[in-house]
């Protein structure tokens, strides 16, 4: 789905930006795991975050 067909919904607001976090997700068993961005998918009228992905979950796995 891209963004100009998605909805918020709290505002029903239909803009949206991609954002990611300067810490990477990675596997509660493997402290040493470089792990993947996770990409936000953000409304910008309400600032309601309505996506959340790994950006390489195959990441996760070494």
């Amino acid at each position: 789905m891209s963004n100009k067909e998605m909805k918020c919904s709290s505002c029903s607001g239909n803009s949206f930006v991609q954002a990611m976090d300067y810490i990477n997700l990675r596997p509660v068993d493997r402290k040493m795991s470089i792990g993947s961005e996770r990409v936000y998918t953000v409304c910008l009228a309400c600032g309601e975050v309505v996506s959340i992905k790994v950006k390489n979950p195959e990441k996760l796995l070494k």
